[in-house]
């Protein structure tokens, strides 16, 4: 086997247990959501995701590592979507544009009758306050500003490790994130995620100006 197709063979690995831990961490918020966090088994998310429970402990120590990975892959998937935006574009531009397709997509779980949408919210919102997920979120959180200042650095030239910059724009679209999801999970009347995050990277490009 060449050294080409070893590596060919690496990463095909790799993709396919980010695929299985994405199947895995889709599956546990799911059912989460749908049947409220004390009713669910790992049990029940390995049968949903057709692996076996020693697969699902293979990948993740419990129900709230498995649910905070969702977090990090799709920070994940923002730091390359940025890495593919033309390099021309403005940085804040680039990051709106990837954190709008990867938070707010256009099709997935809640985007369907209004009464799908509110009780898909309101088993997130009961969801994200248990207790027992906090401290992943946290980890998971700290992983998602790591992947995405490295993106940033590349793009701008400069350095995570001797440079402020490329952290605090990775710190900034966490925080503008996180805002913006708690905002949509709480507005009475509903209010779109996609349309909050737009006002808020909006606000971020404008330099926060008072309202």
């Amino acid at each position: 086997m060449t050294q080409d197709e070893d590596a060919a063979r690496l990463g095909l690995r790799e993709r396919k247990k980010r695929e299985t831990r994405v199947a895995l961490s889709q599956a546990t918020i799911r059912l989460c959501v749908q049947r409220g966090w004390d009713d669910v088994t790992v049990e029940d998310i390995a049968a949903a995701a057709n692996v076996s429970v020693r697969t699902f402990r293979n990948y993740f120590s419990g129900k709230a590592e498995a649910i905070a990975a969702s977090h990090l892959e799709r920070m994940r998937r923002v730091a390359d979507e940025l890495r593919a935006r033309p390099a021309d574009e403005p940085l804040w531009e680039s990051v709106a544009h990837a954190v709008e397709g990867q938070f707010a997509p256009k099709a997935g779980p809640g985007q369907g009758s209004s009464e799908d949408r509110r009780r898909w919210t309101d088993g997130v919102r009961l969801m994200l306050a248990e207790p027992a997920l906090h401290g992943e979120i946290v980890k998971a959180n700290a992983a998602a500003q790591e992947e995405l200042a490295r993106a940033v650095g590349e793009r701008t030239g400069t350095d995570v490790a001797r440079d402020v910059y490329p952290k605090l724009v990775a710190a900034v679209v966490g925080a503008g994130s996180a805002v913006a999801v708690e905002h949509s999970l709480s507005a009475d009347p509903p209010v779109s995620l996609a349309a909050v995050l737009r006002e808020t990277f909006d606000g971020i490009v404008a330099g926060l100006p008072a309202p």
